[in-house]
């Protein structure tokens, strides 16, 4: 039951759609990064070599605008929150 509940408030949170962009687009450059060129050491057909370069053309593009737009996103909620004081305590003691 606590599971479901984490599960939950995490998804309800407010940065969650930016962090799982940002979580997206960090675990594709990262695949990228380790066998990104591997396509083209194989014999395959042009029309696939070139489909596939052309998705890949355009991820190469959109991911990293979608990255700074998380990144600008979860920075402008989170000063927001903290100028507002929301999730200070009032620390009563």
């Amino acid at each position: 039951m606590k599971t479901l509940n984490f599960v939950k408030s995490t998804v309800a949170n407010e940065y969650f759609p930016a962090a799982a962009v940002l979580a997206g687009v960090v675990l594709f450059w990262g695949l990228g990064i380790f066998g990104g060129l591997s396509l083209l050491s194989n014999h395959q057909s042009l029309l696939t070599t070139l489909s596939w370069l052309l998705f890949v053309y355009a991820a190469a593009v959109l991911t990293p605008l979608a990255g700074l737009l998380a990144v600008v996103d979860l920075s402008r909620r989170w000063l927001r929150n903290r100028a507002s004081g929301v999730g200070r305590s009032t620390g009563t003691a």
